[in-house]
């Protein structure tokens, strides 16, 4: 992966990172979804500030990967997306408060240590 690819890619990740923190912020506006409240969730979804950017997040991050595809193997480019779930977990601890187990620790240095061995030259 050449550095033109390889900040594609961070743009790419931390676009999907910013889509999941105002989807997360959107979704605790919304509020619990239940039976007789899922209509005006669906309606609250398109007219929530927040979900409809990082709905847009998410466009942008996908238009990056779409463009990366043509440059970067597959088999590389998928899994090192995996990132996107380190800095999810990260963003889940210290901006929203969420506890982090142990076994989820393990998880994120698994996939940490698995995308640098993808990344890794021959």
């Amino acid at each position: 992966m050449s550095i033109q690819e390889f900040v594609l890619f961070l743009i790419s990740v931390v676009a999907g990172v910013v889509g999941q923190f105002f989807l997360k912020s959107g979704a605790l506006k919304l509020g619990q979804l239940t039976a007789s409240n899922a209509i005006s969730h669906v309606i609250g979804i398109a007219t929530t500030p927040e979900l409809v950017i990082g709905l847009c997040f998410y466009a942008g991050a996908a238009v990056l990967y779409i463009l990366l595809l043509t440059r970067v193997p597959l088999s590389i480019l998928a899994p090192s997306v995996a990132l996107q779930y380190v800095f999810s977990v990260m963003l889940g601890r210290f901006v929203f408060n969420e506890p982090i187990p142990i076994v989820r620790l393990v998880g994120v240095a698994l996939i940490i240590c698995g995308v640098v061995l993808l990344m890794a030259k021959k």
